[in-house]
Order: C-alpha cells, then structure tokens, then sequence
C-alpha cells in the first residue's frame, strides 16, 4: 500500500515498480500518483464522492451546478467531446467547459476543441498598501511550476493590479509534450487549492507573500478555445434577455408615440387649412 500525495480521491493503493498506482474513485482508472490527475477524471470522483455522502464538506461549501456535473472520460483520462445529462448533450473543450448550447441525443460533437489559454483572476481581501508585484509573482510562478509541475514556459504572465491578480496560462498543442501536465488539470488543481478544498492529500496551499498570509475574496476561470464556442441567443442568460426586450419594447414604444403625434399634427393643419378657407369664402361672399 502507498499514499497518492497529489490526488485525495482515490482507493486500491498499490506500488509498482516504485511508483504508487491508485484507482480514481468513480471510474476505477488507474492513476499515476507521481503527476497531477486529469480534471476529467477528477470531477467524476467528486460527484460521485458526493452522492454518497462519504466526504466531509467544509461548511461553507455549497455546489456549484453550472461547473459540476458527471463526465464521461476516455480511459486516458481526457473528457469525451460530448457530454450528456439524460436526453440532454453539449459538446465540450479539454477543460470540460461547455462551448456549445444544449441539444438533444443526437448532437454530434466531432472534435475535442483544445483550451489553449486559461485566465485565472483571484480578488485578494481588502488591505491598505498593495503586495509587493516581484514578491507576489515569483510566488505564484514557483508554486504553479513545483506544486503544479507546470512547466514555466507555460505561465504567460502574473498581472498585479490591487485588488486583482491575474495569471495567464498558454498551452498550445503542438507544444505540449508527452510528459507535460496540462494547463486545464492545472487551473482546476489551483482553483480548488484557492478555495480551500485541496486535491491534494493533506497538503493545504498556504498562499504567503513576503511572510503575510493572503485570503481570496474570489477566484473565476475564463477559458479561450483554439475553435471559437458555438452559442447561439438561446444560451444568453434570463436577465440579459429580460434587458434585450425592454430595450426593444422602448424603440417600439418611441415609434408609435413619434407616429401618433405626426399624424395628429397633420391632422391639425389640415383643420387649420380647412377654417382658413372658409372665412376666405365668408369674406368674398
């Protein structure tokens, strides 16, 4: 028996060859307990760890149902391009995110679409005088390069703009190597540590910069496919929609009123004209 440090959820623990091997709760893939686990199958675990009840949440947590669904995975580990809820289909990149509108059964999906670049924005708790710029990036680009095993030629950029940190991931294809983690399994590492619900086996991120310790406000993932997403008016949210018609009620509204007082003016100058010329009458007479 091992302990697979980089990956909590997880049974049937065994060392082969010096490497410890581990069964991916849910699936039953085995794991490689030396690098990161793909989020595919990461995310299949969790849902399933939490229909059973077997995990202890912490008690501020609450689901996120737009991010968290059960995914259907290769046996390598990557998310199949199309992913279902009952009748209901999308496809997805190879982060899991929805790129599409939902459809029924018989959606097809013929390629998996690669995120090619992932932007992590972290708000920071209120504080009178900004982080040190230097001391924060060299933080965060030497906790995503060891704790990650992301390779550094990866993390575009670290932007530093109080309250805002913002790290940029780039990964195309043809760069990634065999061995190279990938920039989505990473993020999701990384959004999970930030959030205080570590992956990792009974190893928290303490995020400390220049020895002060930094709590997160928020944490949102935006995801830029080599493909643009294919979502139509249907996929905009009830309340943009709400503003779209309002918006269009009030240009409607404004071109009857404009209509109803021309024609009314028309009507006025036609009666103007016609007493006119019925004194000119009275006159002449």
């Amino acid at each position: 028996a091992c302990v697979c440090e980089k990956n909590k959820r997880v049974t049937n623990c065994r060392r082969v060859d010096g490497v410890c091997w581990c069964d991916s709760v849910g699936s039953g893939v085995s794991v490689n307990c030396n690098t990161l686990t793909s989020k595919c199958l990461l995310m299949k675990a969790e849902v399933t760890g939490s229909k059973s009840g077997r995990r202890e949440k912490p008690k501020e947590a609450f689901e996120d149902t737009d991010g968290l669904y059960d995914p259907e995975c290769e046996n390598t580990g990557v998310f199949k391009a199309k992913q279902c809820n009952g009748t209901t289909c999308w496809c997805v990149n190879t982060a899991g995110v929805r790129r599409t509108d939902k459809h029924d059964a018989d959606l097809k999906c013929n390629q998996l679409v690669r995120t090619t670049w992932i932007i992590i924005e972290m708000k920071h708790a209120d504080r009178d005088a900004p982080l040190n710029t230097e001391s924060l990036k060299k933080f965060f680009k030497d906790t995503i390069t060891k704790r990650y095993m992301l390779d550094g030629r990866y993390i575009s950029s670290v932007l530093y703009e109080k309250p805002y940190i913002t790290i940029d991931l780039k990964q195309n294809s043809s760069d990634k190597s065999s061995g190279d983690v990938d920039i989505a399994d990473v993020a999701y590492y990384f959004e999970k540590d930030v959030k205080g619900d570590s992956i990792f086996h009974n190893n928290r991120l303490n995020v400390s910069i220049d020895n002060e310790m930094l709590r997160f406000e928020k944490t949102v993932v935006y995801y830029v496919d080599e493909i643009a997403p294919e979502f139509t008016m249907k996929s905009l949210t009830p309340g943009l929609i709400a503003v779209i018609v309002v918006l269009i009620l009030a240009i409607v509204a404004a071109i009857v009123v404009l209509v109803l007082t021309r024609r009314r003016k028309g009507k006025y100058v036609k009666a103007e004209v016609k007493e006119m010329n019925e004194m000119h009458r009275g006159l002449n007479s």
